[in-house]
């Protein structure tokens, strides 16, 4: 046991000083741990994933929008499977707001609402809602590749030895809570993406949307890691976009807001990134959003299972209008006839009154 603690702890060391000696940990992103450089500050607003599984192979495409100071940073993902890494295509999210866009319904009211005449003069409509058997090295860099912005690091260790010299011999102090909350992916033999968000210019802070970045590894469950973001110091969004051969949803909320389905449905991607990354045949994507108010409370990676039925499902946002008839408001027309139907009545009671025969001797 002690072993592996040592393990643990000098394997995020390495990951560190390998992206530059980012030495305070800041905030957490969905998917792993947002490192800045010296005392500066990063935050991520939004993470929005693709999520590809065929039931063996699992590729994820991100994209972080991230705000704050920092020039430099360092994000660590751990990863299941020994992964392969590459840029991503930001068009895969255009394609995939298009096809999840909410459809839009009018949807009539009778009576006239606040905005409407008599209550004001405003006639406008209201709007709606809106490699088996073969020996590890000590410390082993899978692979080191520049894509974009991103310096990335795949990364594996089994020789405590070995990388407390490398560690010595660059002098860096792990901070201690990041190997505290990776210690079950290391119980569990996972390995670890590690990446460097280079500057994008002399005198630029990393902000806004980044390049997206392509994960791909084996996985007989569908897995998207999740629990590194229990060290956010703010509260954290994921927008999560599952393409599948069924409807998927979270087998738990794992402490953050229910999740929220958006789209359910079947694509048939023709071309582009999306139909590169779905394939050749028609796949069902389940859109979710969910939010994590208090990150502190998250407890698990997301393992999304399949649904019963394959029940497709599409947001609308509906558009209030106050029905009419020939421009003229229907509860106005059916006030209308409704007033001259009782005159109508009226007028006929006192007219049969009329013509009834008097009593004789009546005066």
């Amino acid at each position: 046991m002690w072993m592996k603690r040592r393990i643990l702890a000098l394997l995020f060391a390495l990951l560190a000083t390998q992206l530059g000696a980012l030495v305070n940990p800041a905030y957490a992103c969905g998917c792993g741990a947002m490192i800045p450089d010296g005392q500066s500050r990063i935050g991520v607003d939004r993470e929005t994933s693709v999520v590809r599984w065929d039931g063996r192979t699992e590729q994820i495409v991100m994209r972080f929008t991230v705000g704050g100071d920092a020039h430099r940073a360092a994000w660590i993902m751990p990863v299941p499977g020994r992964a392969t890494v590459e840029l991503g295509d930001g068009k895969m999210f255009d394609e995939l707001t298009r096809l999840t866009r909410p459809v839009h319904k009018d949807r009539g009211y009778f009576w006239p609402r606040e905005r409407d005449w008599p209550f004001s003069s405003d006639t406008r409509d209201g709007v709606g809602d809106r490699a088996p058997g073969s020996a590890a090295p000590p410390v082993g860099v899978v692979g080191r590749e520049q894509l974009g912005d991103f310096d990335v690091a795949r990364l594996t260790a089994t020789d405590p030895d070995a990388l407390r010299n490398w560690l010595e011999s660059n002098g860096f102090k792990l901070p201690d809570r990041l190997a505290t909350e990776v210690k079950p992916y290391v119980d569990q033999g996972w390995e670890y993406v590690a990446v460097r968000l280079a500057p994008r210019g002399p005198g630029h802070p990393l902000r806004g949307d980044l390049d997206p970045l392509r994960i791909r590894f084996d996985s007989a469950r569908l897995v998207y890691p999740m629990r590194l973001s229990r060290m956010a110091q703010t509260p954290q969004s994921l927008g999560l976009y599952v393409l599948a051969d069924h409807r998927m949803e979270p087998a738990s909320p794992i402490g953050g807001s229910a999740p929220e389905v958006t789209f359910a449905g079947t694509i048939h991607p023709e071309d582009g990134p999306l139909a590169d990354l779905a394939g050749a045949e028609p796949v069902f994507l389940t859109a979710v959003d969910q939010r994590f108010p208090v990150p502190s409370r998250i407890d698990a990676d997301h393992e999304l299972r399949a649904t019963a039925k394959d029940t497709p499902y599409r947001r609308a946002i509906y558009h209030d209008k106050l029905l009419r008839v020939g421009g003229v408001p229907l509860w106005l027309l059916t006030l209308g006839a409704a007033m001259v139907v009782l005159t109508a009545a009226s007028v006929a009671v006192v007219r049969r009154r009329e013509r009834r025969p008097r009593p004789a001797g009546a005066s």
